[in-house]
């Protein structure tokens, strides 16, 4: 308990400022929500630019309405006039039109840590952005960001090559890099293993984190969380490494709580971190 009001303030007070540019998941799993879940958990201060409203649950993606591209845009411009971000998520952009808006307001904004989730599948395998968007991320988003972090069916398609194994992944992040990107992790739990392999390679060194793979459907919002996670940790001033290192734990801890909402892949457990006084239950 809290001795008094002025120490549980000064407690919960958040650490940084977060802006998160992405989609909307009406189940909650996903997208802004996961987003929004873990920045607060993590103790920051979440706000956002909802590019697409999604019609979705856990066992897929009902329809998608996109915002308009300048709206987008004005949403970061104007929100970030008023509270500067320390750090910036990024996470669906499903048209070319949505991300030219967004490397604009990006220019204007002047915030150094940018991490760049590039979601182009959902979970149940729709798809949630065009060729023509993949080619202007490809050659104007990626060299803003300070991290990119690409699944393995991301990197694929960005780097067109098969993806197959470690030397594999390790291979797609250079082609990222030589690309323009900063830095890039590229995510390994599609790969049907027993341990699961995230590979983070910037032009100065390479780091592997390995971890056990926990059996579980539930799995929803994985990409956005971890994402999110890195960029929270990244705006509170730790290292890039560190901050991958923490946003792996924090999600693997989140997927080990097995929730288990749902039909489908049904969502983590983004209040893991959280440990909730008495007086609150």
């Amino acid at each position: 308990m809290y001795k008094n009001n002025q120490e549980f303030n000064k407690i919960m007070k958040p650490k940084s400022k977060i802006l998160i540019i992405a989609g909307s998941d009406s189940s909650g799993g996903a997208g802004i929500q996961a987003d929004i879940k873990t920045v607060t958990a993590l103790g920051s201060y979440a706000m956002t630019a909802i590019t697409a409203i999604t019609v979705q649950n856990t066992t897929g993606v009902s329809s998608v309405v996109p915002i308009q591209a300048k709206e987008i845009g004005k949403q970061i411009l104007f929100t970030c006039k008023d509270i500067r971000p320390d750090a910036i998520k990024i996470g669906m952009l499903h048209s070319s039109e949505v991300i030219m808006s967004v490397v604009y307001a990006l220019k204007k904004v002047k915030t150094s840590k940018i991490v760049l989730d590039p979601v182009m599948i959902a979970k149940s395998g729709a798809k949630l952005i065009n060729q023509r968007a993949i080619k202007t991320l490809k050659e104007k988003l990626i060299r803003k960001a300070y991290l990119i972090t690409p699944n393995i069916p991301e990197a694929e398609i960005l780097t067109k090559i098969k993806i197959r194994n470690l030397e594999d992944m390790i291979y797609a992040a250079n082609i990222l890099l030589k690309l323009g990107a900063k830095n890039v992790l590229v995510k390994g739990g599609h790969k049907n293993t027993k341990y699961m392999e995230d590979v983070l390679l910037s032009r100065k060194e390479i780091k592997i984190f390995k971890n056990k793979k926990i059996k579980t459907k539930n799995t929803h919002g994985t990409g956005c969380t971890l994402s999110s996670a890195i960029a929270t940790f990244l705006s509170c001033g730790k290292s890039l490494k560190k901050s991958c290192e923490l946003g792996v734990k924090y999600v693997n801890q989140a997927i080990g709580s097995n929730l288990n909402y749902g039909k489908g892949h049904g969502p983590i457990n983004h209040l893991n971190s959280i440990l909730i006084d008495k007086k609150f239950r």
